[in-house]
């Protein structure tokens, strides 16, 4: 570890650097006047001095002029244990400094080969009332930006909103400053250099978004909450009203989430990174036996719509079934019951409509070795909580999707927080909709399978073709999945190019071609994985259908082979013995050459790749099967907004 102190003239104060372990990152941090730090990837700067302080009730943090007591530094070269995520451990080695700031405070930088993260701490007794904190990102010159602006519910509220939005690339003085971005966001300070701004370990204390103002980055919060009355979607949210003048609150020793730079030479490199679950705090879950990731199908987004029954379609007890007996049929894990089980607009989940009989339905498919999920509005969730979860848990439910948040004051991430802890005590897993990001909390969590905060395939049941999603799909992986898991929803057997792509409610498709749809299965993280379409769309496209059911959720390693951010990714994870590839494009067709010289012995190749067809008819497929030769590349043709996926056992 490179880390030097040394005592300049009190105009200049203190500077200690602080490298990587394997040296390409160095952060040099200086206390002055304030605090601020800079960060240079072989030697080349990539963040230009940038501040970083708090406003609180006990005064600002650092004070002026801070007399910063003797650093405390360490190293780590270990792993973590990662049960539900890209792979079973995650090597983890970092370096590390903690600046004593007096009155109790603290900063924190670490260093590690893919980027630096800092965070306050206070180890006093006290309230401590946060009136602000600044968050400081400086760049030289005028670098490109991937940034996705909230879509705020309200005019007056932009920090009520639903985390999705597709990217906006433009130069870091065309951000508009009166908009907030949602975090993750990506910078690329030049062609091969990405830093990616997120956050981790989010607990008492609000989300970060971030704002251009022309040259740098600042970070913003939501205020804390003051007046808050039920509302919003079928009375099944709590809105805003009225904000108090800081952003959170807490009493005693506590860390502050960590502000994280991702800094990498290859978007690939981009990809891969684990920073985020790295920095989040260890797992508070002491048993996790019970928990069991697995794929699940879906009622909402295909509008309950099967067909060749002698029974009305919808939310009802021989509709449920019919799912049932699908997943059963296919080892699909779970079936979930979306909206629509529970009396609308009274924000209770013990009112179940008379259509539905869930103590049946829970038995039938436990018979049939399936679980039961349930969706449920925020509000009606938290009403009383450990009374939701503790009846749903006796009668045999295996747990929640939890929606309609659209907050992230530290009023919801305390909510999101208390969830967690009463699903915990009943063996309930959550999949958190309607979410912010995961910071990290999929660790902390490991119940806590999944979480939106992405503009994910539901979109396209209101979308026209100008909202861009294929090649969102090519940019998410580099920036909001390095955040943690995705509820994309993926699996759409209807599928459009650009010519014959159409918004449809009440029989959606995607944009792109079928082989992009079996793709995002193994690109995208997502443990609780939703098949999107209809039983009947699936039974209609065995091949298809089959291929997505062997496909696991969670996995024993993952590597990026190939990507550039917005134009293509190519994904292997291996379960197992067994190797799952998928590659993605953008609009553009390409060649994709995929080098497997990595997978040794004798293995069988099953591919299904984009028919010479797709760029026309966006379901044509073609369907191999043949042994690999890993010391030749495989050289696969991706049509427009197409993609593959093989599995290699």
């Amino acid at each position: 570890m490179v880390l030097a102190a040394a005592t300049a003239s009190p105009a200049l104060g203190w500077e200690y650097q602080l490298a990587s372990p394997n040296g390409k990152i160095v952060a040099d941090i200086e206390a002055g006047q304030g605090l601020s730090y800079s960060v240079k990837f072989d030697g080349k700067e990539v963040i230009a001095p940038s501040a970083v302080s708090m406003s609180t009730s006990l005064g600002s943090v650092p004070a002026a002029n801070p007399k910063v007591g003797k650093v405390v530094k360490k190293s780590v070269d270990g792993k973590v244990e990662s049960p539900f995520y890209r792979a079973k451990t995650i090597k983890e080695k970092y370096n590390s400094a903690t600046l004593p700031l007096g009155g109790g405070w603290s900063v924190e930088f670490r260093a590690y080969n893919d980027g630096v993260a800092y965070r306050f701490a206070y180890s006093g007794k006290k309230e401590v009332v946060v009136n602000n904190e600044q968050v400081q990102y400086n760049f030289s010159g005028d670098p490109k930006v991937y940034a996705a602006y909230v879509s705020p519910r309200t005019k007056e509220d932009q920090y009520f909103n639903s985390f999705e939005n597709t990217y906006t690339v433009t130069k870091l003085s065309g951000l508009e400053p009166e908009k907030n971005i949602l975090s993750p966001m990506t910078v690329a300070v030049n062609d091969s250099i990405k830093v990616t701004l997120t956050e981790s370990d989010l607990e008492q204390y609000p989300g970060l978004y971030y704002t251009g103002t022309g040259r740098n980055i600042e970070g913003r919060m939501a205020p804390y909450p003051k007046v808050v009355e039920q509302g919003g979607h079928n009375m099944l949210q709590m809105i805003v009203k009225e904000r108090e003048n800081y952003i959170a609150k807490s009493t005693g020793s506590r860390t502050y989430p960590w502000r994280v730079a991702i800094i990498t030479n290859s978007d690939k490199k981009l990809a891969a990174s684990n920073l985020v679950y790295l920095l989040a705090s260890p797992s508070r879950v002491a048993d996790i036996s019970w928990i069991k990731p697995g794929k699940v199908a879906w009622d909402w987004w295909n509008f309950w719509n099967i067909k060749g029954v002698d029974f009305k379609a919808g939310v009802n007890n021989d509709t449920y079934k019919r799912y049932i007996d699908f997943a059963s049929q296919h080892g699909i894990e779970y079936v979930i019951l979306d909206e629509g089980w529970a009396v609308n607009k009274k924000a209770d989940l013990m009112q179940v409509i008379p259509e539905i009989d869930l103590q049946m339905l829970v038995d039938y498919a436990k018979e049939r070795n399936v679980g039961i999920v349930l969706w449920g509005g925020y509000l009606a969730f938290d009403r009383d909580m450990d009374k939701v979860c503790k009846h749903y848990a006796d009668m045999g439910v295996k747990g929640f999707k939890i929606d309609f948040m659209d907050r992230d004051d530290q009023v919801m991430v305390d909510f999101i927080h208390r969830g967690a802890k009463a699903c915990a005590k009943h063996n309930l897993f959550l999949d958190y909709h309607g979410m912010y990001k995961p910071a990290g909390l999929n660790r902390t969590y490991p119940h806590i399978l999944n979480f939106e905060g992405v503009h994910g395939l539901e979109q396209m049941k209101w979308n026209n073709i100008d909202v861009d999603q294929v090649e969102y799909d090519v940019t998410i992986p580099f920036i909001r999945q390095v955040s943690g898991p995705m509820d994309y929803t993926p699996g759409a057997m209807l599928n459009g190019t650009k010519r014959t792509y159409s918004k449809n409610y009440y029989e959606p498709m995607s944009q792109g071609t079928r082989c992009r749809q079996l793709a995002l299965f193994v690109v995208f993280d997502s443990p609780f994985t939703m098949l999107c379409d209809n039983p009947d769309n699936y039974d209609a496209e065995p091949v298809c259908r089959d291929f997505i059911a062997q496909i696991p959720t969670t996995w024993d390693e993952t590597r990026i082979l190939r990507g550039k951010i917005g134009d293509f990714i190519c994904t292997a994870r291996r379960k197992g013995d067994t190797w799952y590839i998928g590659g993605l494009t953008d609009w553009k067709p390409r060649e994709m050459t995929v080098d497997l010289s990595f997978i040794k012995g004798d293995r069988e190749v099953t591919l299904i790749r984009d028919g010479i067809n797709a760029d026309r008819n966006a379901k044509d497929f073609k369907k191999e099967t043949f042994k690999l030769d890993a010391q030749k590349p495989l050289k696969i043709k991706l049509a427009p907004g197409g993609g593959f996926a093989m599995i290699v056992k």
